[in-house]
Protein backbone atom coordinates (compact mmCIF):
# COMPACT_ATOMS: atom_id res chain seq x y z
CA UNK A 1 0.00 0.00 0.00
CA UNK A 2 1.49 3.49 -1.01
CA UNK A 3 1.95 5.77 2.12
CA UNK A 4 -0.08 8.67 2.42
CA UNK A 5 -0.35 11.55 3.85
CA UNK A 6 -3.63 11.84 5.96
CA UNK A 7 -5.14 14.64 8.62
CA UNK A 8 -7.58 13.70 10.66
CA UNK A 9 -9.40 16.18 13.39
CA UNK A 10 -10.68 15.46 16.56
CA UNK A 11 -8.26 12.64 16.86
CA UNK A 12 -6.82 12.52 20.12
CA UNK A 13 -9.82 10.25 21.85
CA UNK A 14 -12.64 8.13 20.62
CA UNK A 15 -13.53 7.09 17.29
CA UNK A 16 -10.90 9.85 16.07
CA UNK A 17 -8.17 8.50 17.90
CA UNK A 18 -8.84 5.02 16.53
CA UNK A 19 -8.99 5.97 13.07
CA UNK A 20 -5.39 8.12 13.62
CA UNK A 21 -3.66 5.04 15.02
CA UNK A 22 -5.40 2.60 12.81
CA UNK A 23 -4.27 4.35 9.58
CA UNK A 24 -0.69 4.81 11.02
CA UNK A 25 -0.39 1.18 11.36
CA UNK A 26 -1.57 0.71 8.05
CA UNK A 27 1.90 2.80 6.95
CA UNK A 28 0.49 6.28 6.20
CA UNK A 29 1.78 9.32 7.88
CA UNK A 30 -0.66 10.16 10.11
CA UNK A 31 -0.91 14.32 11.60
CA UNK A 32 -3.63 14.05 14.23
CA UNK A 33 -5.32 17.09 15.35
CA UNK A 34 -6.38 18.09 18.53
CA UNK A 35 -7.73 21.09 20.32
CA UNK A 36 -8.00 20.55 24.25
CA UNK A 37 -7.27 17.44 25.13
CA UNK A 38 -3.59 17.62 24.76
CA UNK A 39 -2.69 14.61 27.78
CA UNK A 40 -4.51 12.25 25.71
CA UNK A 41 -2.92 13.78 22.00
CA UNK A 42 0.32 13.53 23.79
CA UNK A 43 -0.34 9.80 24.92
CA UNK A 44 -1.53 8.74 21.16
CA UNK A 45 2.27 10.16 20.31
CA UNK A 46 4.13 7.90 22.63
CA UNK A 47 1.95 5.23 21.32
CA UNK A 48 3.15 6.03 18.20
CA UNK A 49 6.40 6.67 19.22
CA UNK A 50 7.04 3.02 21.00
CA UNK A 51 5.48 1.31 17.93
CA UNK A 52 8.09 3.47 15.42
CA UNK A 53 4.38 4.97 13.57
CA UNK A 54 4.72 7.84 11.42
CA UNK A 55 2.38 10.09 13.32
CA UNK A 56 2.63 13.55 14.90
CA UNK A 57 0.12 15.65 17.00
CA UNK A 58 -1.19 18.99 15.87
CA UNK A 59 -3.16 21.76 18.23
CA UNK A 60 -5.84 23.59 16.40
CA UNK A 61 -9.20 24.92 16.94
CA UNK A 62 -11.13 23.69 13.39
CA UNK A 63 -13.81 26.17 13.99
CA UNK A 64 -11.15 29.00 13.82
CA UNK A 65 -10.27 29.82 10.33
CA UNK A 66 -6.47 31.58 10.86
CA UNK A 67 -5.84 28.33 12.79
CA UNK A 68 -7.14 25.65 10.30
CA UNK A 69 -4.99 27.78 7.95
CA UNK A 70 -1.98 27.91 9.84
CA UNK A 71 -2.76 23.86 10.26
CA UNK A 72 -3.26 23.17 6.65
CA UNK A 73 0.19 24.95 5.73
CA UNK A 74 1.99 23.06 7.66
CA UNK A 75 1.22 20.29 6.98
CA UNK A 76 1.78 21.26 3.15
CA UNK A 77 4.74 23.19 4.01
CA UNK A 78 6.38 19.71 5.41
CA UNK A 79 4.51 16.71 3.35
CA UNK A 80 3.92 18.74 0.15
CA UNK A 81 0.48 17.34 0.03
CA UNK A 82 -2.32 15.62 1.75
CA UNK A 83 -3.88 12.31 0.56
CA UNK A 84 -6.66 11.85 2.77
CA UNK A 85 -8.87 14.53 5.28
CA UNK A 86 -10.89 12.99 7.74
CA UNK A 87 -13.30 15.23 9.15
CA UNK A 88 -14.04 13.74 12.56
CA UNK A 89 -14.32 16.61 15.33
CA UNK A 90 -17.48 17.16 16.77
CA UNK A 91 -19.34 18.04 19.92
CA UNK A 92 -22.53 15.90 21.37
CA UNK A 93 -25.40 17.79 23.01
CA UNK A 94 -28.80 16.58 24.66
CA UNK A 95 -31.31 18.52 24.91
CA UNK A 96 -35.33 19.52 24.68
CA UNK A 97 -35.36 21.26 21.33
CA UNK A 98 -37.18 24.38 23.28
CA UNK A 99 -34.20 24.93 25.85
CA UNK A 100 -31.82 24.68 22.90
CA UNK A 101 -30.08 28.65 23.03
CA UNK A 102 -28.40 30.75 20.40
CA UNK A 103 -24.93 29.96 22.52
CA UNK A 104 -25.76 26.38 21.69
CA UNK A 105 -26.70 26.71 18.49
CA UNK A 106 -23.43 28.69 17.47
CA UNK A 107 -20.70 26.24 19.03
CA UNK A 108 -21.87 23.41 17.72
CA UNK A 109 -22.49 24.24 14.21
CA UNK A 110 -19.39 25.69 14.17
CA UNK A 111 -17.36 22.13 16.16
CA UNK A 112 -19.73 19.91 14.01
CA UNK A 113 -20.74 21.49 10.67
CA UNK A 114 -18.44 24.72 9.89
CA UNK A 115 -15.43 22.81 10.80
CA UNK A 116 -15.99 20.62 8.17
CA UNK A 117 -16.57 23.42 5.13
CA UNK A 118 -13.31 25.08 6.69
CA UNK A 119 -10.81 22.68 6.59
CA UNK A 120 -12.28 21.03 3.87
CA UNK A 121 -11.85 24.30 1.79
CA UNK A 122 -8.54 24.66 2.92
CA UNK A 123 -7.25 21.15 1.80
CA UNK A 124 -9.09 21.20 -1.26
CA UNK A 125 -6.99 23.19 -3.82
CA UNK A 126 -4.13 21.04 -3.14
CA UNK A 127 -6.09 17.94 -3.69
CA UNK A 128 -7.54 19.49 -7.51
CA UNK A 129 -3.79 20.49 -7.89
CA UNK A 130 -3.22 16.89 -7.57
CA UNK A 131 -5.68 15.59 -9.38
CA UNK A 132 -6.07 13.23 -6.25
CA UNK A 133 -7.53 13.04 -2.96
CA UNK A 134 -10.52 11.40 -0.71
CA UNK A 135 -12.06 13.16 2.04
CA UNK A 136 -13.92 11.28 4.34
CA UNK A 137 -17.20 13.03 6.90
CA UNK A 138 -17.91 11.14 10.22
CA UNK A 139 -21.56 12.04 10.41
CA UNK A 140 -23.94 10.12 12.43
CA UNK A 141 -26.93 7.71 12.62
CA UNK A 142 -29.17 10.61 13.89
CA UNK A 143 -28.04 12.90 10.48
CA UNK A 144 -30.14 9.94 8.61
CA UNK A 145 -32.83 10.02 11.03
CA UNK A 146 -32.91 12.42 13.63
CA UNK A 147 -33.07 12.00 17.44
CA UNK A 148 -35.08 12.57 20.04
CA UNK A 149 -33.77 15.70 21.95
CA UNK A 150 -30.91 16.34 19.48
CA UNK A 151 -32.07 18.14 16.83
CA UNK A 152 -29.43 20.28 17.25
CA UNK A 153 -26.56 17.32 16.75
CA UNK A 154 -29.27 15.90 13.85
CA UNK A 155 -29.00 18.52 12.31
CA UNK A 156 -25.10 19.39 11.97
CA UNK A 157 -24.68 15.77 11.19
CA UNK A 158 -27.09 15.95 8.09
CA UNK A 159 -25.61 19.29 7.03
CA UNK A 160 -22.64 16.90 7.06
CA UNK A 161 -24.44 15.00 4.74
CA UNK A 162 -25.50 17.00 2.58
CA UNK A 163 -21.70 18.91 2.04
CA UNK A 164 -20.95 14.93 0.95
CA UNK A 165 -23.00 14.83 -1.72
CA UNK A 166 -22.44 18.16 -3.19
CA UNK A 167 -18.61 17.62 -2.73
CA UNK A 168 -18.38 14.28 -4.37
CA UNK A 169 -20.88 15.40 -7.36
CA UNK A 170 -18.61 18.69 -7.36
CA UNK A 171 -14.76 17.14 -6.99
CA UNK A 172 -15.29 14.07 -8.69
CA UNK A 173 -13.69 15.27 -12.35
CA UNK A 174 -10.70 16.01 -10.41
CA UNK A 175 -10.31 12.30 -8.75
CA UNK A 176 -11.45 13.48 -5.21
CA UNK A 177 -13.71 10.66 -4.10
CA UNK A 178 -16.36 12.55 -1.01
CA UNK A 179 -17.77 9.65 2.01
CA UNK A 180 -19.41 10.08 5.19
CA UNK A 181 -19.54 7.30 7.67
CA UNK A 182 -22.73 7.59 9.80
CA UNK A 183 -21.68 5.38 13.38
CA UNK A 184 -24.27 4.52 15.17
CA UNK A 185 -23.96 3.45 19.32
CA UNK A 186 -20.28 3.37 19.43
CA UNK A 187 -18.43 2.96 22.91
CA UNK A 188 -16.83 6.02 23.15
CA UNK A 189 -16.24 8.05 25.86
CA UNK A 190 -18.78 10.65 24.25
CA UNK A 191 -21.79 7.77 25.15
CA UNK A 192 -20.06 7.21 28.42
CA UNK A 193 -22.88 9.10 30.30
CA UNK A 194 -25.66 6.52 29.25
CA UNK A 195 -26.97 4.71 31.84
CA UNK A 196 -26.93 0.96 31.82
CA UNK A 197 -30.18 0.37 31.76
CA UNK A 198 -30.09 3.17 28.80
CA UNK A 199 -27.78 0.91 26.72
CA UNK A 200 -29.48 -1.63 27.15
CA UNK A 201 -32.51 -0.50 25.98
CA UNK A 202 -30.37 0.98 22.93
CA UNK A 203 -29.26 -2.80 22.41
CA UNK A 204 -32.50 -4.37 21.97
CA UNK A 205 -33.07 -2.08 19.16
CA UNK A 206 -30.38 -3.16 17.49
CA UNK A 207 -30.52 -5.79 14.78
CA UNK A 208 -27.15 -7.47 15.98
CA UNK A 209 -28.13 -6.48 19.95
CA UNK A 210 -24.82 -5.38 20.44
CA UNK A 211 -22.80 -1.40 20.61
CA UNK A 212 -20.46 -0.71 18.19
CA UNK A 213 -16.84 -0.35 18.88
CA UNK A 214 -14.48 2.31 17.46
CA UNK A 215 -12.26 -0.41 15.20
CA UNK A 216 -15.33 -1.04 13.28
CA UNK A 217 -15.45 3.15 11.99
CA UNK A 218 -11.24 2.78 11.44
CA UNK A 219 -12.18 -0.43 9.32
CA UNK A 220 -14.13 1.25 7.19
CA UNK A 221 -12.09 4.38 6.69
CA UNK A 222 -9.39 2.30 5.67
CA UNK A 223 -11.26 0.67 3.22
CA UNK A 224 -12.63 4.48 1.77
CA UNK A 225 -8.73 5.42 1.52
CA UNK A 226 -7.98 2.24 -0.41
CA UNK A 227 -11.18 1.65 -2.89
CA UNK A 228 -11.17 3.83 -5.94
CA UNK A 229 -14.86 4.44 -7.16
CA UNK A 230 -17.10 4.69 -4.10
CA UNK A 231 -17.81 8.40 -3.66
CA UNK A 232 -21.15 10.63 -2.50
CA UNK A 233 -21.95 7.41 -0.30
CA UNK A 234 -23.48 8.00 3.29
CA UNK A 235 -22.58 4.35 4.83
CA UNK A 236 -24.05 3.23 7.91
CA UNK A 237 -21.72 1.54 10.11
CA UNK A 238 -24.24 0.75 12.96
CA UNK A 239 -25.40 -2.54 13.82
CA UNK A 240 -28.24 -2.33 11.54
CA UNK A 241 -30.19 0.07 14.29
CA UNK A 242 -30.96 2.66 11.36
CA UNK A 243 -33.22 0.49 9.58
CA UNK A 244 -34.43 -1.16 12.96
Amino acid sequence: MKNKIVLVTGASRGIGREIAYTLAKEGHTVIANYNKSIDMANSLKEIANKENLNLEIYQADVSQRKEVSNMINYILNKYKKIDVLVNNAGIDQEKVFQDITDEDWNKIINVNLYSVFCVSQEVVPSMIHNKNGCIINISSIYGLTGGSCAALYSATKAGIDGITKSLAKELGPSNIRVNSIAPGYIDTDMNKHYSIETVENIKNEIPLNKIGKSHSIANCVKWLIDDDYTTGQIISVDGGWSIA
